[in-house]
């Protein structure tokens, strides 16, 4: 069995306080073994002066109940009936084996009866010493400031969601784990592109502040999306590879607690009757082999992928429920957010404006340091302000002062040095205004229809309850004011627009810089490597209009071309339009430019594109938009290109 984490944490407590703490938690455990029909045992008050002062401060203790089995009540911690009493029987073995091998070193008192039982003794003794990726961490208990009675649970909670979750990212430091992933990455070639588009970069812009990180992520990100792992709403049936719904939970195996899945959903089959089991593992080493799951899994193994390409890399946990990575640009000297489900980089305001999150807490864990960086991904400091009541501010700061002091005991100077220098970079990009970018303003990409609404997270127009909600207008930026030239072109393989004439800005997903778009939606056909955009299914017609508007900028067209390509098949139709005012031109889509004069002084125009026709259930497949190969990542499918002059 793999090391409990909990365990490993609970070891390197000095030899006395790890004594008097695993006495304390044998009781709990033995309770439960010997009176398993007593409710009382079962339950421990948190409010409990014992409890409070003797086993909540010190580290790993209360992960170690979580880890037997309790869970989480609004006063108490509870060992519900459908808990694993094997479980428990694995965590209170390695705690005895510990304990009596130190006991026997003579180093403290002898243990009584009833806190270390003589089977203990031949349990498979857990090591005694943490491993070479903890080594960083101090060996003093830390003790959270005192509260009061009405707000313990709560801290408590949260405490131990500070302290699993530092000591979880530890993992990622494991030499040998950081191997196994990097035999699934394909970081040779990675490597190879990112050097190849950093260069192209600088030759496009000498004056270019992008590093080798920046590339190497965005490289990784489309991997980890395309190619390496998938999304899980619910698992096709195990018999009949039908659809199935979840059904509840189910009973975590020992090998399932091996790899940290506690809990297993129920995926039923209603025309089988089966079940189809799903264990929400949270350990990397076992993801880097099943390859799948929702955003917990994918950030938990791409932040793995990230350490093990060498990238410093965070893992960041957010209290309404979504986590994500973080990655060091070491030219940039700042921290960028990373989002495997969505393929997303460095857009830190998309939970709040996009998906509309009502944001309170948000921490990044790294091997060195937890930092509280909500206020990265929030332009609505006073909103967020008023919903962080979970627990009191002082509170949260002395902890997390203190988790970083201990953690960070074994540090040379100069690391510690730089870990407050690159602080105070922080503290000021967090007080400094924010606005959001073109790829914050969407909803959530990652998941099924009904589980993005069900949390909230879509775009209006992913519901069907606005057909035309207006999105983004092309504006010049100051740079393509002064150069008189907006340039910018989509690929549909990559997923990306690149905005040429802007240092090569690139926005991911076709949808962020559309304006309107009408039952249309981007398909990816994995069998024959193609990708396009296509009208929703059971639709009769699908709309989808990028705005272009100079005025802003005090400019006027001086000419305008446009390329975009379009297939049809059977009796499909695509019918593309520019339109600006009063002017309304049709021009094929066929993949050539097409230059407008018409246009000329004209500061503000549409382009327009709508599917429509086609024969039988697969109608919506026989007009398509910007088809390619998923292979071809280097030609665009659009492109537009404006040189202005002063209105």
């Amino acid at each position: 069995m793999a090391e409990s984490p909990a365990v490993v944490t609970l070891c390197e407590n000095p030899n006395e306080v790890f004594l008097d703490v695993a006495k304390l938690l044998l009781t709990y455990a033995d309770n439960i073994l010997r009176y398993p029909n007593e409710e009382k045992y079962r339950s421990i008050r948190i409010g409990n002066p014992t409890f409070s002062t003797k086993l909540l401060p010190i580290k790993g203790a209360v992960e170690c109940l979580f880890e037997m089995g309790f869970q989480e009540a609004e006063t108490h911690l509870v060992f519900p009936k459908s808990a694993s009493v094997e479980q428990l029987k694995l965590i209170r073995e390695s705690i005895a084996a510990e304990r009596e091998q130190r006991l026997l070193a003579g180093q403290a008192v002898q243990p009584t009866a009833q806190a270390v039982p003589a089977s203990a003794s031949a349990s498979t003794s857990a090591s005694t010493s943490a491993p070479e990726s903890s080594a960083t961490a101090s060996s003093q208990p830390i003790t959270p400031p005192p509260l009061q009675p009405s707000s313990l649970e709560s801290s408590m909670s949260f405490f131990v969601t500070l302290q699993s979750n530092f000591q979880h990212v530890m993992l990622y430091e494991n030499p040998e784990l950081q191997q196994k992933a990097r035999g699934c990455i394909p970081h040779q070639q990675m490597s190879s592109a990112a050097e190849h588009k950093l260069k192209e970069a600088k030759e496009a812009d000498p004056e270019c502040k992008l590093g080798i990180e920046e590339f190497l992520v965005l490289e990784l990100l489309r991997w980890f999306k395309q190619d390496f792992f998938s999304w899980v709403d619910c698992l096709p049936c195990s018999s009949c590879n039908g659809p199935t719904k979840n059904n509840g939970s189910l009973s975590p195996t020992t090998e399932d607690l091996r790899w940290g899945a506690q809990r297993v959903e129920n995926h039923y089959c209603q025309s089988c009757r089966l079940s189809t089991r799903f264990p929400r593992y949270n350990n990397p080493e076992k993801l880097l082999e099943s390859r799948r799951g929702r955003c917990g899994e994918w950030a938990n193994c791409f932040t793995l992928c990230c350490r093990a390409l060498g990238l410093e890399a965070r893992y960041i946990w957010d209290s309404t429920d979504h986590v994500w990575t973080e990655i060091y640009s070491v030219s940039q000297r700042r921290w960028l957010h990373c989002d495997s489900c969505e393929n997303g980089c460095d857009k830190p305001l998309l939970y709040e404006v996009g998906w509309k999150k009502k944001l309170a807490y948000v921490l990044a864990f790294s091997k060195d340091q937890v930092v509280d960086v909500t206020w990265r991904y929030s332009c609505k400091h006073p909103e967020v302000l008023s919903r962080r009541t979970r627990v009191q501010e002082a509170w949260l700061r002395h902890t997390i002062n203190g988790l970083n002091a201990s953690r960070q005991q074994s540090l040379s100077p100069d690391r510690r040095k730089e870990l407050t220098e690159r602080l105070l970079v922080e503290l000021v990009e967090f007080i400094s205004p924010k606005k959001p970018n073109p790829g914050e303003l969407g909803g959530r990409n990652s998941g099924s229809l009904a589980w993005r609404i069900a949390r909230g997270e879509t775009r209006p127009a992913d519901t069907g309850t606005s057909t035309q909600t207006a999105g983004y207008v092309f504006t010049p930026t100051e740079k393509e004011k002064s150069d008189k030239l907006l340039h910018v072109r989509y690929n549909a393989a990559k997923d990306q627009y690149y905005r040429v004439s802007n240092n090569c800005e690139v926005v991911e997903c076709w949808d962020q810089c559309v304006w309107r778009k009408e039952s249309v939606f981007r398909k990816v056909e994995e069998d024959w490597l193609m990708v396009y955009i296509a009208r929703t299914e059971g639709s009769s017609m699908g709309k989808i209009s990028w705005k272009f508007d100079l005025a802003p900028a005090g400019m006027k067209i001086k000419s305008l071309s446009i390329m975009a390509s379009s297939q049809t098949f059977h009796s499909g139709k695509v019918c593309w339009q520019l339109q600006a005012g009063q002017i309304t031109e049709e021009f094929p889509g066929d993949g050539n430019m097409q230059s407008f004069q018409s246009l000329s002084g004209s500061s503000e125009f549409i382009v327009v594109a709508e599917l429509c026709g086609g024969e039988g259930d697969s109608s919506w497949q026989h007009s398509q938009l910007f088809r390619q190969s998923s292979e071809e990542t280097q030609e665009p499918s659009f492109e537009i290109l404006i040189h202005f002059e002063a209105a």
